[in-house]
C-alpha cells in the first residue's frame, strides 16, 4: 500500500528525511513514532503529495507520487497537520463543499455521505454552528470524517486523536479498527504511545529524518528473559534467589530465571506467596526510548 526507497527531502543544507525506505502492507495498522522534529509529517506530506521529494520515489496503493495522485487520492482518506475547514461554515456545510470536489454523484448521496461520516466520527447530531465554535476534539472529528467520505482503502492520520478526551480516544481507537478490519489499511502517525501500542500491528520508527525500526509490534515486545514476581514476602523471595533478583519495585520483583513454572514450584515450596508471576515484555515506549537519540524539547534556564 505504501513503499518509499532512498526518499529524501532537503531545505538547503538541512536533511528533514534521508533514505528512508517505508513498507506498508495491506491490511497493516501501521504506527510511525519518532520524537518531534524527527520527518514524521514531513514524511506524511510526501505520501501526499504535499511536497515534492528531492529524491527517491514513492508508491502508494501500488502507483508512483505525486505523478499518479489524480488516479491514487481519491481512495486515499487524510488528516494531516489539523483538519482544514471554513471556520464560518457549519461542519455539515464544510464536508458537502468537500464532498462536491470528488467524484460525480447526486445530491442525496452526498448528503448521504456527509451524514453517514458524521455518524461514524461521534457527529451526527451537530448543530448549525460555524466550525469557529468547535472544541478542538469536535474540529479533530470533524477532519476525521472529511477523511472518511469516500471510504477509503487507505487510511494516512496525523496526531487523530489529539484534542479528544479519553472518551474520544476510546471511540476514535475502535472505529479505526473496526475501518481496519473492514479492509481499510491504516497509516497513523501519532505521539500517544499507549493508543498504538493497542492499535498498530507494525511500526516504524524515525528519528532525525532516518529510519531506525521497522518492525511487527509482536516482535519489538518479546520477553526479555526476566520474570516479574508479585509477592508481599520480598525478604523470603529474596533469600531464597540470591543473585538472580535484578529489580525490586514495592512487591514487585523482577528477577532472572529461565522457567517460569520451576520458579513457581521454588517459592511456593518456600512458603512464598506468589499473587502473580509473568514474563517481563518490553513496553513500545522502551523500544522506542531506545531507538531513539533526539532529547526531547525541554528548554533548560541556563
Amino acid at each position: 500500500m505504501i513503499r518509499t526507497e532512498a526518499l529524501t527531502k532537503r531545505y538547503g543544507a538541512v536533511h528533514a528525511v534521508e533514505d528512508l525506505a517505508l513498507d506498508v502492507a495491506e491490511g497493516d495498522v501501521y504506527g510511525f513514532l519518532g520524537p518531534n522534529g524527527s520527518g514524521k509529517t514531513t514524511t506524511v506530506r510526501m505520501l501526499l503529495g504535499l511536497v515534492l521529494a528531492t529524491s527517491g520515489s514513492i508508491e502508494v496503493l501500488g502507483r508512483p507520487m505525486p505523478a499518479s495522485a489524480h488516479h491514487v487520492l481519491p481512495d486515499v482518506g487524510a488528516l494531516v497537520e489539523g483538519p482544514a475547514s471554513y471556520p464560518g461554515m457549519s461542519g455539515r456545510a464544510n464536508l458537502a463543499l468537500f464532498d462536491s470536489m470528488g467524484p460525480a454523484g447526486t445530491r442525496a448521496s452526498r448528503a448521504r455521505r456527509v451524514d453517514d461520516a458524521l455518524d461514524e466520527v461521534g457527529l451526527g447530531g451537530v448543530d448549525s454552528r460555524p466550525v469557529r465554535a468547535y472544541s478542538l476534539g469536535m474540529r479533530q472529528r470533524l477532519g476525521l470524517a472529511a477523511a472518511l467520505l469516500r471510504t477509503p482503502r487507505l487510511l494516512v492520520l496525523d496526531e487523530p486523536t489529539n484534542g479528544l478526551d479519553p472518551q474520544g480516544i476510546h471511540e476514535i481507537r475502535d472505529l479505526l479498527l473496526r475501518l481496519n478490519r473492514a479492509g481499510t489499511t491504516i497509516f497513523l502517525s501519532s505521539h500517544l504511545l499507549a493508543e498504538v501500542e493497542q492499535m498498530c500491528g507494525r511500526v516504524g520508527v524515525i528519528d532525525r529524518g532516518h529510519l531506525v525500526l521497522q518492525e511487527r509490534l509482536e516482535v519489538l515486545r518479546r520477553p526479555t528473559g526476566r520474570l516479574q514476581v508479585r509477592t508481599p514476602d520480598i525478604a523470603q523471595a529474596r533469600s531464597l534467589l540470591d543473585g538472580q533478583v535484578e529489580g525490586l519495585d514495592g512487591q514487585d520483583l523482577l528477577i532472572r530465571y529461565a522457567d517460569a513454572a520451576g520458579l513457581n514450584a521454588l517459592l511456593v515450596r518456600g512458603g512464598v506467596r506468589v499473587e502473580m508471576l509473568a514474563p517481563e515484555r518490553r513496553t513500545l515506549e522502551d523500544v522506542v526510548l531506545e531507538a531513539t537519540q533526539a532529547g526531547s524539547d525541554r528548554v533548560a534556564r541556563s
